[in-house]
């Protein structure tokens, strides 16, 4: 493997004497731009290189005459032959790389076959995709969900402010409702239809192209794309040797360190991909928000013929990251814009009460069969295993706060071992519980909410041209998927030990003296026994069985297709902790049937201008967490499937330098449930809750405008426009339960949420960005981002809405904007190798602006407010200023 050898000689060996040379330029035929990161590797032989950012190569070769073989992921490949004197340049001049069906072949190599990626002017969606390119520009501690802000009505913020923590929402739907697929597995939760991309922070490491499709997409599964669907395309088969080492840092201490090694394919068909990250760092933004992990990723493929091609790769990115909640307005204006109320010190040392933990080893072996001249069959079987969760605390301590907003854990501690003793077997222990109503007597200790699971599923998708124009597709698809979910003691703050009183099968109660502390990787390995779990503990089973098909028709004009997709969904719960009786801890099971049917046609009215239209009718069950009342085994008689209308209409223009899509969507979406978490006061004390909304009507319309231009040789424009109109068309129920032991709080449930014709929160609903890089010299290019948000509202929350002739309004955020900018160079060597230096500024000219809100307080006489605001409303803050730092070596 010479390449890998020459990565560990580098600064020892000089040039080897080479026969000659060959220089070309390769873009893209369609706007006539440079392909960085091209791959030109010479037939037959490990000779190889990569274009740089200007789309230029140079290669040297040791034989007179060949073939190069020239590749770029989205584009078809290109075989030219070559002669070459010795000693001598051939220029091959300028190489246009062209786009077709197959444009992914280089990266979907298997399992293509039910990886449903959008074709331009050919699949009628609106579709935005993020290359491979743009993805290694995002350097350092920006998150996956920061690589899809280009994209119209999709709205990517920070969140809770930890590494992981970050949300993106599509058409105004949240990420329960927008469907996330790996290599064509379904990856959002079974259980609430929810994606967790501190679960995913290796995505990014992976990832060699994302696609977003808007609205119902072009997916045959029966996945939840009410808002669109988010196709992750990961590397697979490699036909070319290569690698890289990456070095990264970034502010708040954070550092990261990558390693990656392709072999690429050899004689007999076996091509196998390693990488190994590790990362670190203080926070992004808000205090107190620490984090570490590391991602790992291998891959083997195996083409043993022209029919057959496997590929097997396991992946998985262990973290633990600190959590930053929302806080009050005015405790950000009080101790600062980055203030997080979960942490403090205790005994001198750095403590936060709130900590994600998980690891999830996702396997993913793919199969594709060419049966014939004519069929295909294409198979995708997956497995993860998820272990981890939440900390936070359990019991009580009055005001636990000093006077610098940080949790004084050392009072906490003095207190707990200051409680009267529990005399258990003839010796006395510190003992807590959570039953006292007096908040010093109980004790007050951390916990970690535990959220394990095993998922197993298979995709299978049977192609068939019918003849040059008619195809259909066949397929089916199963997931079987277990949870488990309770509370372990995580520190007891200095007591020996916890009662647990609210654990139903065992009247008297039982002690608790064993704790489970958080790291990367002990949670993996370590669960706490049945013995040992507090405050509840549940489990489910789901399973999944759904078919699909297609038919399409295309030809050079016209093509259109009609897809629908029926399946059958079986839920049942089991509860340890609400039931004396075995027979009644087991619930029944509960079957829900549901389908979808789309269509949509394009039609290229000349090569520059196209039109297409689709629509789909979703009738869909509801999600696990929504089918079982209180948290308990009792089924919740007001859910229903909920039925979703999509329609679309756009059109397209592409030209050598100015290409753009315009295209307008309605959706309406009934018989809705949502639970959502919030912090509210109870009788004088700010709890964790659950609010639990059922009947959710909403309709969302908008018109949305991509565009890209290339003025002149080595300007490239991009931008986007996003109008919509999202509302609440009914009034929901609403239930609200306490987080620490899921009990229904009588007077905020069984309400009416008076919510018509409000705004729908979380997401801005107007728009806009516009994007640009330039070359200022060979290998060396700027670049930056303006994104522009407006009409951007809070969540609704229980209580806010519950009075009917109360002025129910949601309170409306300010209008921001913020800018991204970076710097590229590309320093290549003359044995193929290369340097690759990223600058990235976030938020560049640090402007301060809110993110969202979770409650709804109006302005109130005598109140202080900030920009129109009752700083009473809870919400984040967006980050101040990021920058990023990282070097690549290519080998």
């Amino acid at each position: 493997m010479r390449k890998l050898l020459s990565l560990l000689l580098f600064f020892a060996t000089t040039l080897a004497f080479s026969q000659g040379k060959i220089t070309g330029t390769i873009t893209d035929t369609e706007m006539n731009s440079p392909l960085p990161g091209a791959n030109i590797v010479v037939v037959g032989a490990s000779t190889g290189t990569t274009t740089d950012f200007d789309g230029n190569f140079t290669l040297n070769v040791d034989k007179a005459s060949g073939k190069v073989a020239i590749s770029y992921v989205g584009f078809q490949k290109k075989t030219i032959s070559f002669n070459v004197a010795n000693g001598q340049t051939l220029d091959l001049g300028t190489i246009a790389l062209k786009a077709d069906q197959n444009a992914l072949d280089e990266i979907v190599v298997v399992g293509k076959g039910v990886v449903d990626v959008a074709i331009g002017r050919e699949t009628p969606v609106a579709v935005s995709t993020v290359t491979s390119k743009d993805i290694q520009k995002t350097s350092g501690n920006a998150e996956f969900p920061m690589l899809l802000r280009s994209a119209p009505s999709v709205y990517a913020n920070t969140a809770g402010g930890g590494y992981g923590d970050a949300q993106v929402r599509v058409r105004g739907f949240d990420q329960s409702n927008t469907a996330f697929l790996l290599n064509g597995q379904p990856i959002n939760g079974m259980e609430d239809g929810n994606m967790y991309w501190s679960n995913w922070q290796g995505v990014k490491d992976i990832a060699n192209a994302i696609q977003v499709q808007r609205g119902l997409g072009a997916s045959k599964l029966a996945i939840s794309s009410v808002g669109g669907t988010v196709n992750i395309v990961t590397q697979t088969y490699n036909n070319v040797e290569k690698g890289y080492v990456q070095a990264e840092v970034a502010n708040d201490n954070y550092f990261k360190n990558t390693a990656y090694y392709s072999t690429g394919s050899n004689d007999k068909g076996w091509s196998s991909t390693y990488m190994l990250s590790y990362w670190q760092g203080d926070g992004n933004f808000y205090k107190g928000t620490e984090g570490k992990g590391l991602t790992y990723f291998f891959s083997v493929g195996y083409k043993p013929s022209d029919k057959h091609a496997f590929n097997f790769l396991v992946t998985g990115a262990p973290q633990v990251h600190d959590q930053a909640y929302q806080g009050s307005l005015s405790s950000a204006l009080t101790y600062g814009r980055d203030y997080n109320e979960n942490w403090g010190y205790k005994n001198g040392e750095y403590y936060n009460e709130r900590t994600n933990f998980y690891h999830k080893p996702v396997l993913n072996l793919n199969w594709d069969w060419n049966v014939s001249e004519k069929s295909d069959l294409s198979t995708v079987l997956y497995a993860s295993v998820g272990r981890g969760g939440g900390t936070g605390p359990l019991g009580r301590f009055g005001n636990k706060m000093n006077s610098n907003g940080q949790i004084d854990f050392d009072a906490i501690v003095a207190n707990n071992k200051n409680l009267n003793p529990t005399t258990i077997g003839g010796n006395d222990y510190l003992i807590g519980n959570d039953s006292s109503l007096n908040p010093t007597d109980g004790g007050y200790i951390t916990r970690a909410s535990v959220n394990n699971h095993l998922w197993v599923g298979a995709v299978s998708n049977f192609n068939h041209k019918i003849n040059e124009n008619l195809e259909f597709n066949i397929g089916l698809d199963y997931r079987y998927y277990t949870g488990k979910h309770y509370r372990q003691v995580v520190d007891f703050l200095g007591l020996d030990g916890w009662k647990e009183n609210y654990n139903k099968s065992l009247p008297n109660g039982q002690y608790v003296f064993e704790n489970y502390e958080v790291n990367l990787l002990r949670p993996t390995f370590e669960t706490a026994k049945a013995d040992q779990r507090v405050g509840y503990g549940y489990s489910e089973r789901i399973a999944y069985l759904g078919g699909f098909g297609q038919i399409e028709y295309k030809n050079d004009s016209f093509s259109a297709f009609l897809q629908g997709a029926l399946s059958n969904q079986t839920h049942q719960r089991f509860d340890y902790f609400n039931y004396l009786l075995p027979e009644d801890q087991k619930s029944a099971w509960v079957e829900n049937s549901g389908y979808n049917i789309k269509a949509g046609a394009n039609f290229n009215i000349t090569e520059q201008h196209n039109v297409y239209a689709n629509a789909g009718f979703y009738s869909r069950q509801p999600f696990h967490d929504n089918i079982y009342l209180n948290y308990r085994n009792d089924l919740n008689p007001l859910t229903e499937n909920e039925e979703i209308l999509g329609l679309e209409l756009g059109y397209g223009f592409k030209s050598q330098y100015f290409s753009a899509n315009l295209n307008g969507y309605y959706t309406t979406w009934g018989n809705r449930v949502d639970t959502r978490s919030d912090r509210m006061e109870i009788n004088g004390v700010e709890e964790e809750v659950f609010t639990n909304f059922t009947g959710i009507e909403q309709t969302h319309y908008g018109v949305e405008l991509d565009f890209t231009v290339k003025p002149m040789e080595k300007l490239n424009v991009n931008g986007f426009a996003s109008v919509g109109n999202w509302e609440y068309s009914d009034n929901p129920n609403q239930d609200v339960y306490l987080e620490s032991d899921l009990s229904l709080i009588t007077g905020l449930s069984n309400k009416k949420s008076y919510v018509d014709g409000e705004k729908i929160g979380n997401a801005p609903q107007t728009s806009f960005g516009l994007g640009a890089d330039y070359e200022i010299i060979e290998g060396l290019t700027i670049d930056a981002n303006w994104f522009y948000y407006a009409d951007l509202y809070a969540s609704i929350d229980a209580v806010s809405f519950v009075d009917k002739d109360a002025k129910n309004e949601v309170v409306k955020l300010p209008n921001y904007d913020i800018v991204r900018a970076g710097v590229s160079y590309h320093l290549p060597f003359n044995n193929g190798t290369s340097l690759d230096f990223r600058v990235n500024v976030d938020n560049l000219f640090n402007e301060v602006y809110l993110t969202s809100l979770s409650t709804n307080k109006p302005v109130e006489e005598g109140v202080e407010t900030y920009k129109g605001i009752n700083v009473k409303n809870r919400g984040y803050f967006g980050f101040d200023r990021q920058w990023s730092f990282g070097v690549k070596y290519n080998f």
